[in-house]
């Protein structure tokens, strides 16, 4: 523990009766904003500490996911900040091109116009405005939460410093040849007009339709089967398997394409598998992406058939048509043909969407700019395979590599006009001029800069260093470069965190930009089901906070977070943590009101109780599993060890057997009141991370200080009494064996009951009064008649029950009980025992059998011996 050697007496030790987050929060936190607690300083001696947020949507709003994520980041650095790191988390907000440009589309729709009538600087203009008015609304929510982000350094991902980062990779990336032109397939979204990044689709199970259709005539027949007829248009080939016996005689053979006056060949390529369908697939190179690959390698024509708005363009009877009405017209055109061998409606396949506008994507081949990523990606799975950057949790590690050592070319031209403009200048004689941020653009007729905007992730990818003011030698960068750790989710593992892996070691000369990579899972209602609008589960963080307050959602957050592993959450749990909140606070009311108090040192530990010495012992062993679960990023394990200590240890057993001490004064009082101080004191520090206001309110009213924000964190002083923790274990093994009976006899948790206590034969002589205080036990008058005796972990404990139940009725309960356990066991014994039964019944059901008669046969012993409790009546 850290000597609190600046106490004071508290200058108000008056706190309200009752807890009211939403009287104080705002106050707080307004207050450490104003005092720049959370603002990072690049000329400090002090060590630095950096996170940066992942970028929340500037259209977004705080999501459950967000509080999550927020709140792990924020208690590693509300730490680090109380360890004397120069603490940085950065924050800042992404431009996200194709959600902000459906957002102002839509506004503009509802005017009855479209961005192509404001033409493309004015409706850029117009999303900048936007972007001001509407724009940012989770900096608000963030502050609900607590977050402790150094707001003066708030940064957009297409600011004036971040466009120039941008502009200037993109020119490194573009001289270094790792930038190409090229066409390919990639993700269309007929309806936002753009290639959209593999992240932005999702998929889903559809109904549809597989039809199986027969090309070719007589010997040269095939039957191919496909849910997307209409691309049948633009086949080019039929492929199958190089030792497909079936069809080795068409290999080689061109065979009449139905609907069209074109032949195409049958070729042979290992992609097909000949144990699935008929071994035959239609090849289509402009609208499949392992059709491409395929086209590739045996040199087919590319016939698009789609325009960008998935309309079919190809002459004839279709053209026009949109996919779905011309899928619908070439299956019927093709069934009075004879050449549907075979329908299968509905045929449910899995289907990707745009995550954007749900449009159902369509793979395109277009002409696209891409990032050559063989080698920065080799390098971005070095950086982890050489231990200079950690994945944890280590099992992830496996999917990682999974990716990474995969990656195909990455497709970063998008179709925007909201976004980083490609700093390209195309020439009228098809000249092509790459131009940086401090470089004149060609002039002069026929020269046009691309018309494509960067994919967002683009952007983001050098969020760790950009934001720091790279490509400037900033002295920010020299400080806070790299960060210390990347805390996200799993789930973008292999697109933000990928992305910003190659960035980082290719623009900081080697150097990753973290140095641990800490994975969190996606956050699940109760019953562990993704959250979704569609499922009707989605939980808004703010009106949680609203009822509870901000400590409650971010403690039941954090007993949630195991790396890596999804998070259910669910409203009870969150009642739970306001009742942790509010325990939190009437027990430090209450101890404050009592003598407890952090004024001078801690008293020698001969002058202590060994109640005093046990609760210190168990404090420093607290603070040690604490702080070594935050170096594993286990804050599950964490915060349920600080529920535990804080409620179970603290509050319900040294408080309640102190009172005793306090009630009595006197230099025991006094010893134990400091004691009890400074286990506050630590206690609120190291639960301050995780549930910053209600420990602001206690710890400053309790110690006279500033801000616990700033306060130190604690440290373990090694002090251990193994002796004490024995003792107190003893005791309260008396304790809860007593208070297990009293329960069972049906008697109130406050309910006194004369008692006689007989501690010879054990060490606990010094604590009989603090036992009475806690099991209610009255002093043993001249009438006191002893009707139940309890002999316990070597005490003997004596009651007098008469008058305080009503025996007959009590006897009565039990003995129905006690039979109802009797029946349950003969039936349980009666099951086990036929031979006939056990041959055919399952094991789980065996083994639920079992647990019936085990439980059974306990309750009649349970129930046996509180019956033989019972006085005479």
């Amino acid at each position: 523990m850290t000597e609190n050697s600046q106490a004071q007496p508290a200058a108000n030790p008056e706190l309200p009766t009752q807890y009211a987050p939403a009287e104080v929060e705002g106050k707080l936190y307004e207050r450490w904003v104003e005092r720049g607690y959370f603002e990072a300083d690049e000329k400090s001696g002090k060590p630095p500490y950096t996170i940066v947020i992942p970028p929340p949507n500037v259209t977004g709003s705080l999501h459950l996911g967000h509080a999550f994520e927020h709140t792990i980041i924020d208690a590693l650095t509300r730490r680090k900040r109380m360890q004397g790191y120069e603490t940085l988390w950065q924050p800042g907000m992404d431009h996200a091109g194709i959600a902000t440009q459906n957002v102002v589309e839509r506004e503009l729709a509802k005017e009855g116009k479209s961005r192509h009538d404001l033409g493309r600087e004015a409706f850029v203009e117009r999303v900048w405005q936007w972007k001001e008015e509407s724009g940012g609304q989770i900096s608000g929510q963030m502050r609900r939460l607590g977050d402790g982000v150094a707001w003066s350094r708030e940064r957009f991902t297409m600011d004036e410093g971040l466009s120039a980062a941008v502009q200037t990779i993109f020119k490194r990336l573009f001289d270094d040849g790792l930038i190409y032109r090229a066409e390919r397939i990639i993700n269309w979204c007929p309806r936002c007009l753009t290639a959209i990044s593999d992240i932005e689709v999702e998929y889903q199970d559809d109904d549809g339709e597989l039809v199986s259709i027969k090309y070719g005539d007589g010997d040269g027949t095939l039957v191919v089967a496909t849910t997307r007829a209409e691309t049948m248009l633009g086949d080019t080939a039929v492929a199958v398997h190089p030792d497909d016996e079936r069809y080795a005689h068409l290999v080689g053979r061109r065979i009449k394409l139905p609907l069209t006056d074109r032949t195409i060949p049958v070729v042979a390529d290992t992609h097909v598998d000949p144990e699935f369908g008929t071994g035959a697939v239609k090849v289509t190179p402009a609208h499949d992406p392992n059709d491409f690959e395929i086209g590739r390698r045996h040199d087919l024509p590319n016939v698009t058939v789609m325009d960008e708005r998935a309309v079919i363009t190809t002459p004839g009877p279709f053209q026009g048509l949109d996919r779905y009405e011309a899928r619908s017209a070439i299956v019927a055109a093709l069934r009075a043909e004879g050449r549907i061998v075979a329908e299968k409606r509905p045929y449910v396949h899995s289907v990707g969407h745009c995550s954007r506008c749900k449009t159902t994507v369509e793979p395109r081949l277009s002409l696209q700019w891409w990032v050559k990523v063989e080698t920065l990606a080799k390098a971005a799975g070095d950086a982890v395979r050489d231990g200079r950057v950690t994945i944890h949790p280590k099992e992830m590690e496996s999917r990682y590599f999974a990716w990474i050592d995969n990656l195909n070319d990455w497709n970063i031209s998008r179709q925007l006009w909201w976004g980083h403009r490609i700093p390209v200048w195309h020439g009228p004689n098809g000249e092509t001029v790459c131009v940086g941020p401090n470089d004149e653009p060609p002039t002069g007729e026929g020269w046009h800069q691309d018309t494509d905007v960067l994919d967002t992730w683009f952007s983001s990818g050098l969020w760790p260093f950009s934001t720091l003011g790279w490509p400037e030698q900033t002295p920010s960068l020299e400080k806070f470069y790299p960060n210390s750790v990347l805390v996200t989710g799993y789930d973008i593992l292999f697109f933000w965190v990928a992305r910003m892996m190659m960035f980082g070691l290719y623009a900081m000369d080697g150097t990753p930009p973290f140095h641990t990579i800490a994975l969190h899972g996606m956050v699940r209602d109760e019953h562990g089901k993704k959250m979704s609008k569609t499922f009707g589960n989605v939980v808004n963080p703010l009106d949680w906070m609203d009822k509870y307050g901000a400590d409650a959602v971010r403690f039941t957050l954090a007993r949630g977070a195991n790396p890596g592993v999804d998070v259910p959450i669910g409203e009870d749990w969150v009642q739970g943590s306001r009742n942790f909140a509010n325990k939190v606070w009437n027990a430090t009311r209450f101890a404050m009101m009592n003598g407890a108090t952090v004024e001078g040192p801690l008293p020698d530990a001969e002058r202590m109780s060994a109640t005093d010495r046990w609760i210190l012992s168990r404090l420093n062993e607290t603070v040690a599993q604490v702080d070594a679960l935050y170096e594993d990023y286990q804050f599950a394990k964490l915060s349920d060890a600080l529920f535990h200590f804080a409620w179970d240890e603290v509050f319900d057993w040294y408080v309640e057997l102190s009172k005793t001490t306090f009630f009595a004064g006197g230099e025991q009082a006094d010893v134990s009141g400091r004691v009890l101080g400074e286990v506050l004191d630590v206690t609120l520090r190291l639960l301050h991370p995780i549930v910053p206001f209600v420990t602001e309110t206690l710890w400053t009213t309790l110690t006279g200080k500033e801000s616990v924000v700033v306060a130190d964190w604690p440290s373990d002083s090694g002090f251990r009494d193994q002796a004490a923790e024995r003792e107190i274990e003893h005791l309260q093994q008396v304790v809860t064996e007593v208070r297990r009976f009293r329960a069972d006899q049906g008697l109130q948790s406050g309910q006194k009951v004369p008692g006689r206590l007989d501690l010879s034969a054990t060490p606990l002589a010094a604590h009989e009064a603090a036992i009475r205080q806690v099991l209610r036990l009255q002093a043993a008058g001249e009438d006191f008649h002893a009707t139940a005796t309890l002999p316990v972990a070597g005490a003997r404990v004596e009651l007098d029950l008469s008058g305080t139940i009503d025996v007959p009725a009590e006897r009565k309960r039990l003995t129905k009980d006690r039979d109802a356990a009797e029946k349950e066991k003969q039936q349980a014994v009666a099951k086990l025992g036929n031979e006939a039964f056990l041959a055919k019944a399952p094991d789980n059901v065996v083994d639920k059998i079992r647990g019936r008669l085990s439980k059974a046969e306990a309750d009649i012993e349970r129930i046996t011996a509180q019956l033989a409790a019972l006085p005479e009546s």
